[in-house]
This record gives C-alpha cells, sequence and structure tokens, in this order.
C-alpha cells in the first residue's frame, strides 16, 4: 500500500487527484449534513444536472472566444449554472410558484436538455459530457485544483462557521424565525453552498454521483454518533477515507473511480447497518440529536 501510495504521489497528475480527492471527501458531507437534516437530499442532484448545463455553457463560450481548451471553462461555467440553478429553487419554494420536488424536477430534466443542446451547439457531442456526468479525476488540471481549494475553503467556513445558526434553520425553522435569524438569507446560502459543492466534487464523482457523496457519509455517520457536530465530524472523515480508498482502488484496478467512491461508501453505509446492533450498547438510545439538546449545545459554543 505504501508503495502504491508513493508511486502515485510521485506522479504530478495522480498527486492532484489524490489532493483533490481529499478535499473533494472532506467538504462535500459538511453540506450534505444540512440537507440531510433539511430532508433535501436530492438537491444537490438538481444542482448537479443544472452544473451538467454550465459544464456545456462553457465550452460553448470557449468555442465563441477562440480558447485552445474548451475543458478550461467548464468548471467556472458549472460554478455559475449550479449557482443560478440553486437561487432558482430558493425562489420557486419561497414564492409557492412550486412546491421542492417539482422545483427539482424542473432542474433535473432542465439541466439534461440544457447540457445537450449547449454541446452541440459547442461543436461537440454527449461523449464530451461523460467525463462530468461520471467524473475524471484522472484528468484533473493544476486550474482545477486551485479551483477546488478555493470553492473548499469557502464550503467549510460556511458550513463549520455558521453552524449554530444553519443548525437552528434546519431544525426548527419558525424557532429560527422567532430567534430573529434571516431564515431567507440562511436557507439561500445553504442552497448556494450546495452548488458550491457540487462544482468541488464534479470532477471527482460526477453529476450524476455528486448528490451520494454529500449525503452517503452522512448517513452512515448518523449510525453511530448522537450529536449534530459528531455526525458532521465523522461524515467528514468518511468522506475522506472513501474517496481516498476510491481512487486507490481504480489505480490498481481499470474501473470508474467515481463509482468506486460511491460504491465503497454504500459498502459501508451497509456494513455499519448489519453491525449497529453490536455498537449501540442500549436499545432505547437514540443515534438522532434532538433539537433542544442540540441547540442548546450550539449556543454555548456561540456563547
Amino acid at each position: 500500500m505504501i508503495d502504491i501510495l508513493t508511486e502515485m504521489w510521485g506522479n504530478g497528475l495522480l498527486r492532484r487527484a489524490l489532493i483533490v480527492a481529499a478535499i473533494v471527501g472532506l467538504s462535500a458531507p459538511v453540506m450534505g449534513t444540512y440537507l440531510v437534516q433539511r430532508r433535501l437530499t436530492l438537491l444537490g442532484d438538481g444542482i448537479g444536472h443544472m452544473a451538467l448545463t454550465g459544464v456545456a455553457a462553457g465550452w460553448l463560450a470557449a468555442s465563441a472566444t477562440g480558447a485552445a481548451n474548451q475543458d478550461e471553462w467548464a468548471v467556472p461555467g458549472a460554478i455559475v449554472a449550479s449557482v443560478l440553478g440553486a437561487l432558482i429553487i430558493e425562489y420557486l419554494r419561497d414564492k409557492g410558484k412550486a412546491s421542492g420536488d417539482v422545483a427539482l424536477a424542473l432542474l433535473f430534466y432542465g439541466g439534461i436538455a440544457g447540457g445537450v443542446l449547449l454541446i452541440g451547439l459547442a461543436g461537440g457531442t454527449t461523449n464530451n459530457l461523460n467525463a462530468y456526468l461520471f467524473g475524471s479525476i484522472s484528468t484533473v488540471t493544476a486550474m482545477d485544483l486551485w479551483l477546488s481549494i478555493g470553492l473548499a475553503a469557502v464550503v467549510l467556513g460556511v458550513g463549520i462557521g455558521l453552524r449554530p445558526a444553519l443548525f437552528a434553520l434546519c431544525h426548527d425553522a419558525e424557532y429560527a424565525t422567532a430567534s430573529g435569524m434571516p431564515v431567507r438569507l440562511l436557507s439561500v446560502l445553504i442552497s448556494v453552498t450546495a452548488a458550491l459543492t457540487v462544482a468541488v466534487a464534479m470532477r471527482v464523482v460526477g453529476v450524476l454521483l455528486v448528490s451520494a457523496l454529500m449525503v452517503i457519509p452522512v448517513a452512515t455517520a448518523q449510525l453511530v454518533t448522537r450529536s449534530f457536530v459528531m455526525t458532521m465530524r465523522m461524515a467528514m472523515i468518511i468522506g475522506v477515507i472513501v474517496a481516498e480508498a476510491g481512487l486507490i482502488i481504480t489505480y490498481v484496478y481499470d474501473m470508474s473511480p467515481g463509482a468506486m467512491i460511491v460504491a465503497l461508501a454504500v459498502g459501508l453505509y451497509a456494513v455499519l447497518s448489519i453491525i449497529r446492533p453490536l455498537l449501540v450498547r442500549s436499545q432505547n438510545r437514540d443515534p438522532h440529536p434532538t433539537m433542544d439538546d442540540e441547540l442548546r449545545g450550539e449556543e454555548c459554543q456561540t456563547a
């Protein structure tokens, strides 16, 4: 194992891949924790489909400007489209013009259709979208690395720095409103930060699997933790482990890194689900935090 890691680290391309995998595994579960608590686990999927349109729009912009490398425009395009998609979802939900599931469905179908149409206008084919649909971490560029670092810093800053306020919103919006918190702004912030998370993880697992890396480590962590804070921390550890392990396995065996990472996450969840009775000493213990206990803990942290 050490020899394999040394060999991978000695290769510049694979070294970037290892770093980006760790960044994604660390940051994706942070926002995924809030999405799970708000029962918006499909939000990442909806935003991911919008990111596909952004990728194709980036290709189209690169073609229009005569850029030599169209892939360099893909991630910035995905960032813009993802954030726009998140804002659209919040607008539709806030104004009551569409329920949450309808708004997500609009992004699902519109994102795929827009991506296919725009990539055709850019002179490409649907094959050019495959790397973004399923991930292509082996082609991570230096610009992708720095973009991932910058976006992950924003995601971690928001997700950890504003944890008490975001936790209150996720568990009881009425309580948050009565406490004078800017509920609407916080809701938009969660959606926008989730969009940035999608842009970070897109290169690793692809837009079709990005939501899995945000949600499954959180669901797994909930099996063995009792508080919101510990769930987030454990999910981050699990995210890093499965991301790095998936990349290493696919270096040895010729398989899709994104699919392997998600498969490992699902497998870990399945194993812990089976052995959970052995980890929980009392059948009456609740692994999920209560609103009052957790919120008091968060308030003490900010006091």
